[in-house]
Parts: structure tokens; C-alpha cells; sequence
């Protein structure tokens, strides 16, 4: 795997822009919304559970002068155990790039499902930067600490062997959400996570989720931030410590959110599942097209 991630940036940083960059957004697609800054994490490209399409469609919908990808954008836990990288997970890379063709400054901080690029922190590769943890100013002068926020899962950082078993678990609810929702479409009913409500509902997750937050707010305040922007425990969240403000940019596996800041500096969370109804551009395309044929009446000879 570190030869091809670095064949990857070595070809990003070949001067030219491929064609394959510069496809057109479907005719009909809503107006774009600019954000001065979008946090995205928690994508897990390589996986079957990836909301790929669902990101697809976010990304075309928005414009933002910078972009975060706040960590595990690709799952290379799972690449590791056999190949999965369909079309979709493509177009997610391919969407990403062109908006930093275009303009927008995009950086990466890698996750632990991603960690092999921690090797290369500070290098750039198709316009995108490479870093461990950024220092990002809001317009309004607020200082946020962005990291993944691995570091502050004890298990994660001090028991890897445990944080594999209960990613095996995890993985399984996981694997239960993609058949659930496979039915759900099967009826043409919107997209709906199983596994982000099971575990708004097991004690234990809330009770760590909870311990979890207060941790990553306290680092903040112990290094003089006036906040922290992270992912990892697939939990989108704005919450205020006393004087810090802790910002969770949520996941594209189970909640399908983004952190946005605006113009005037104020940040909110985008909840695309709420925003689309959990159907992709692709879905209502084929119900509205389903729908027209079954309205229009059969030439009669």
C-alpha cells in the first residue's frame, strides 16, 4: 500500500491537469452554497459502508475557500484485507481534487484508519496539503485546534489490539445498516443509519462519547484555543466546555454530516440526510423518471 499511496502523490504533483478532472455537474443541479470553510471526515473510502454517492452529491451542492478532510478518508484498515474501490469512491477523489483545481485550498489531516500518510505530513500532492493537526483562524478571529482525534481514545492510542476487536464489531453493525437500507431502497424509502441509532442508545457509547468530548475540549483549553474541530467517533456535535467550543464534523458511513463556517465566522453543522430526504441525485432521478413514465399513457397504433 505506501507504494501506490506514493505513486498517488507522485503523480499528483505532475504539472497539467488531467481530463478526467474537469467533468460537468448534472444539468438541473441545485445552486451552489459557498461556506468560507467546510470540515468533512470519516468517509472510509474502501468500505461498503461509505456514503459515497450521498458525498458525491454534498460536494457538487457546495463551494467553500477552504476545505478540511479531517481524517480516515480512506479506510486502510480494510484495504489492507482485499480491494474494494468502486466508481463512487473515484468520483469522491475526483470531486475533491477539481475543487482544489479550482481554487479551494484543501488539507488533510490523516486519521488512524489512514495513518500510513502521517509519513507524509507537509508535503502536497494534486493541490492538496498533508498535515498532522492545523491551527485554523475563523473570520471572526476564533483559534480552532483541527485534529482527528484519534490521540484521545485511550483505547485506540494505548490497546490497538482491543480497538481492532471492537472495530470487528463495529464492522458488523456496519455491514447490518448496508443490507438495512438496501431493503429500505427496495421500497424506495429514504436512507436511514441503524448503526447511529443503535448506538445514540447503548449507555456505554453515550457514556463514552460523552467522556470523549470533554477530553479533546479539555486538550483545546490546556493549549489555548478558543475551540476544536475533530471526527473519529462518527458523532456530529457542537458543544460548548466553559470557554471552549468543541465541533464534531460528524461521518459519511453512518450520519452523512458536514461543519461549515460561513462568511461572518459562524459555524453550524449540515445535516445532508435531513437536506436530500436520504435520497441520492441518482435516486429521485430514477423515481422522477419511473414516475413520468408511468403518468404518460401508451401510443395506441
Amino acid at each position: 500500500m505506501r507504494e501506490q499511496i506514493e505513486d498517488f502523490i507522485g503523480r499528483g504533483n505532475n504539472s497539467g491537469i488531467p481530463a478526467w478532472l474537469d467533468l460537468p455537474d448534472p444539468k438541473g443541479f441545485r445552486p451552489k452554497r459557498k461556506y468560507r470553510t467546510i470540515w468533512i471526515s470519516d468517509i472510509h473510502l474502501g468500505t461498503r459502508g461509505c456514503n459515497a454517492n450521498m458525498l458525491v452529491d454534498f460536494l457538487r451542492a457546495h463551494e467553500c475557500e477552504t476545505l478540511y478532510l479531517v481524517g480516515d478518508i480512506v479506510d486502510g484498515w480494510r484495504l489492507r484485507k482485499g480491494w474494494y474501490w468502486p466508481d463512487a469512491h473515484n468520483e469522491v477523489v475526483r470531486r475533491i481534487l477539481k475543487m482544489a483545481h479550482r481554487g479551494t485550498r484543501v488539507i488533510f489531516i490523516a486519521g488512524n484508519h489512514d495513518e500510513m500518510l502521517r509519513d507524509y505530513a507537509g508535503l502536497s500532492f494534486g493541490g492538496v496539503e498533508l498535515a498532522l493537526e492545523y491551527v485554523h483562524t475563523t473570520v471572526d478571529g476564533r483559534r480552532l485546534l483541527v485534529t482527528h482525534g484519534d490521540a484521545f481514545d485511550g483505547v485506540v492510542l494505548y490497546h490497538k489490539w482491543l480497538a481492532f476487536l471492537g472495530d470487528q464489531a463495529y464492522s458488523m453493525l456496519l455491514r447490518a445498516n448496508i443490507v438495512f437500507n438496501a431493503v429500505r431502497r427496495r421500497f424506495h424509502m429514504p436512507y436511514w443509519s441503524l448503526s447511529a441509532y443503535m448506538k445514540k442508545k447503548v449507555k456505554n457509547a453515550v457514556q463514552f462519547i460523552g467522556s470523549y468530548e470533554e477530553a479533546v475540549a479539555n486538550e483545546a483549553t490546556s493549549r489555548g484555543f478558543d475551540g476544536v474541530v475533530c471526527g473519529h467517533i462518527h458523532c456530529a456535535e457542537i458543544r460548548e466546555f466553559g470557554g471552549i467550543t468543541y465541533y464534531n464534523d460528524g461521518d459519511w458511513v453512518e450520519s452523512c454530516t458536514a461543519l461549515a463556517e460561513d462568511f461572518t465566522g459562524h459555524m453550524s453543522l449540515i445535516d445532508w440526510v435531513k437536506e436530500t430526504g436520504g435520497h441520492t441525485i441518482a435516486e429521485t432521478a430514477a423515481e422522477e423518471h419511473a414516475a413520468d413514465k408511468e403518468a404518460t399513457p401508451e401510443a395506441v397504433s
